[in-house]
């Protein structure tokens, strides 16, 4: 039986270029290659587009050709610059590996849409709905489930903050991986926090401090056919979750540890799935995402965040997850892969 041909792109010219690259040794780790015919397409910073042999540690220096996903459904593949002429190189599916700006944003899946090969993850809309937490925020709330208080600050906003209830998150409003992101305490941090935000987003979002344990679920699935992972539970000794920033995250974070499965009671956690699957089902969330949210006290939940092509690096969360409950990378990628393949 021949192998699908599995274009998989990595990198990306955003900020969260370097998860990207580990997610992607992750998934080559993992890759059956009695299954699949991998085709390694990596973006380098500048928005490069390489075929390389994989996402070694110098791939962008190898032995790389100069590439493009051809937009033309005609071709449905790959357009390969070899000694002055294009060569093309259909594909079967393709897996972006990609988080934040330009990966999981819409934008690459716009272009997928184009070529007409079938593609692991969210579609156009509810990738770029999904990216902007002001619109997910928007999208959920009116299908009845808590989001945190939030206010919208445009580049040309003023902000008063006297009016804000304190402690308050300033965030880009289309970023991810906590780039960007702080905890401000009183109003004389507004300004910094609200100049930090600016650097990875014009838009910026202010949300309220919600008083609970954040709980993550890995989701994987289409429509009405869902699966979810172990829950986790995020522990903080003190700051806020920023995953992917500390200098070495494979060895462990300075203020935060897991809890998978997490340590919840069975009520809350059958709230958490329930929850976490209807939010996936509002935002149009198709292939795979990790929705996330807080417990409070009173045992109701809060949406914090959900993302579209979350981590899948040796320390992610989402593998964590789906491993916890019996699933290893390997059956995930093959799920997703037919997940695609089912849904073109």
């Amino acid at each position: 039986m021949a192998r699908l041909k599995l274009g998989i792109l990595f990198g990306g010219s955003g900020e969260e270029h370097l998860v990207s690259v580990k997610s992607a040794r992750e998934v080559a780790k993992s890759l059956d290659t009695a299954k699949y015919e991998p085709f390694w397409i990596g973006i380098t910073r500048d928005g490069a587009w390489k075929l390389c042999d994989g996402p070694n540690g110098d791939w962008e220096s190898g032995d790389c050709r100069p590439v493009v996903v051809s937009p033309d459904r005609s071709t449905r593949g790959l357009l390969v610059l070899d000694e002055g002429k294009y060569d093309s190189i259909g594909l079967d599916v393709v897996l972006p590996v990609l988080h934040g700006k330009f990966g999981e944003d819409g934008a690459m899946q716009g272009l997928l849409e184009l070529s007409g090969i079938p593609y692991v993850g969210c579609d156009i809309p509810s990738s770029a709905v999904c990216m902007d937490k002001s619109l997910t925020y928007t999208v959920v709330s009116n299908a009845g489930i808590a989001t945190p208080k939030f206010w919208i600050v445009n580049s040309d906003a003023d902000v008063d903050p006297d009016q804000l209830n304190y402690p308050v998150f300033v965030k880009p409003a289309r970023s991810g991986s906590a780039f960007g992101v702080s905890k401000v305490s009183s109003k004389e941090e507004l300004s910094a926090a609200l100049t930090t935000a600016r650097e990875y987003d014009a838009k910026v979002l202010i949300e309220e401090a919600v008083v609970g344990s954040e709980v993550g679920s890995s989701i994987l699935g289409n429509g009405s056919d869902l699966l979810i992972g172990e829950l986790d539970r995020v522990v903080l000794t003190h700051g806020f979750f920023k995953i992917h920033q500390e200098a070495s995250p494979e060895t462990g974070s300075e203020n935060s540890s897991f809890i998978c499965p997490a340590d919840i009671s069975d009520e809350s956690r059958d709230l958490v799935k329930e929850t976490a699957k209807a939010i996936y089902r509002a935002l149009g969330c198709r292939g795979l995402a990790r929705v996330d949210l807080f417990v409070k006290e009173d045992g109701s939940v809060v949406l914090n965040e959900v993302n579209t092509l979350p981590g899948l690096t040796s320390y992610s969360r989402y593998p964590r997850m789906m491993k916890a409950a019996g699933f290893s990378l390997t059956e995930v990628i093959d799920r997703l892969v037919s997940l695609a393949l089912a849904d073109k």
